[in-house]
């Protein structure tokens, strides 16, 4: 036998390269018939060659390798094309106008430190940090909207709030019934329209049964001043007593503001002030 000077291993007299690391053997050493480590490591050709820095065998830095790639983010133009990739090589990785991993000094609508891009196992996360104008993951399927949700829809913003379900309507002395509509018999949701200082504009009510169409040309709401909204755009839909909202074929998508820490999927999309990214696949 001849053990190899690279990684130890035990090679055939005859051998002129390592079987274990494929380095050329010193054949003019004396073969060796004794195990070239202590006992604890003498099984070297079972289990691996064995490093001659930490004296564990190769397999042991073989497993502590990444399994998978580094993930990539990408920033897109208006028709969807890539127009630079970023590699999220950290943990964690910062997005903003300035002090930040990413920086888009050009974009007024970013907050100096804006979002956190974080990579755990595998999957990626985005996190708001207190920007001004937020942070919009844009849905891929249907999504039940929350109690304060914020949605983006073209360039207009609408705030989600339950009412819940009023108490009933004590009968009248005189048992005379009121005019007005009986159907729906109750509102539990609104969804309002917000200025660009945050106040209020138009509201629209939502009741169990009740779908509702948004768009620039078709639909129960309609804005057809916003050339950035699609002809019909989304829908809210009921189901029972919660609502979901539906991107209806629209060409730039539905946002929802991110609350807390949101999970972005491979080829989801997020809006940071007017930059598009996108998670790209590993």
């Amino acid at each position: 036998m001849i053990r190899c000077d690279h990684c130890g291993a035990e090679n055939d007299a005859v051998s002129k390269y390592c079987g274990e690391c494929g380095k050329g053997l010193d054949r003019t050493k004396r073969p060796t018939t004794s195990p070239p480590f202590p006992a604890r490591a003498s099984d070297a050709r079972a289990s691996g060659a064995v490093c001659t820095q930490c004296g564990q065998p190769l397999a042991h830095h073989r497993d502590s390798r990444p399994l998978t790639a580094p993930r990539r983010l990408s920033h897109l133009d208006e028709g969807g094309n890539v127009l630079t990739t970023f590699s999220l090589t950290r943990e964690e990785t910062s997005i903003g106008r300035v002090d930040a991993d990413i920086a888009f000094p050009d974009d007024p609508f970013v907050s100096p430190v804006h979002a956190q891009v974080s990579v755990r196992s595998g999957d990626v996360y985005v996190r708001d940090l207190g920007s001004r104008n937020g942070t919009w993951c844009f849905i891929e399927e249907p999504y039940m909207l929350q109690d304060g949700d914020l949605i983006l829809v073209g360039s207009q913003v609408f705030r989600f709030r339950r009412l819940g379900y009023p108490g009933p309507q004590p009968p009248e002395q005189d048992q005379t019934r009121r005019l007005g509509s009986q159907t729906p018999g109750a509102d539990i949701a609104t969804l309002t329209q917000l200025r660009g200082d945050g106040s209020a504009r138009d509201v629209i009510h939502l009741s169990p049964g009740r779908d509702i169409g948004i768009g620039r040309e078709r639909g129960d709401w309609i804005f057809p001043y916003d050339l950035s909204m699609s002809g019909r755009h989304a829908d809210v839909l009921s189901r029972d007593a919660d609502f979901v909202i539906v991107d209806a074929g629209s060409r730039n998508g539905v946002g929802i503001a991110v609350r807390g820490e949101l999970r972005v999927a491979s080829g989801g999309r997020f809006l940071v002030g007017d930059k598009l990214l996108r998670i790209e696949p590993s």
